[in-house]
């Protein structure tokens, strides 16, 4: 798992988050690991997960 701290990750939201309502998850990437957080508090604790695990839940999240 990744050691980087937050504030060293460059964390980005989906170009389709508009900026009315601020529920929005924030991305940032990392080689094979994928760290998420709330956009309205980025300075908590955020999520890291291994990118095969995290490519799996996408792909189980949009099935039709």
């Amino acid at each position: 798992m990744s050691t980087a701290e937050p504030a060293q990750l460059a964390w980005f939201k989906s170009g389709y988050s508009g900026n009315e309502g601020g529920a929005c998850l924030e991305v940032a990437t990392m080689p094979g690991v994928i760290h998420i957080r709330d956009s309205k508090t980025p300075a908590r604790a955020h999520l890291s997960f291994p990118a095969v695990e995290w490519a799996a839940f996408v792909r189980y999240a949009t099935r039709s």
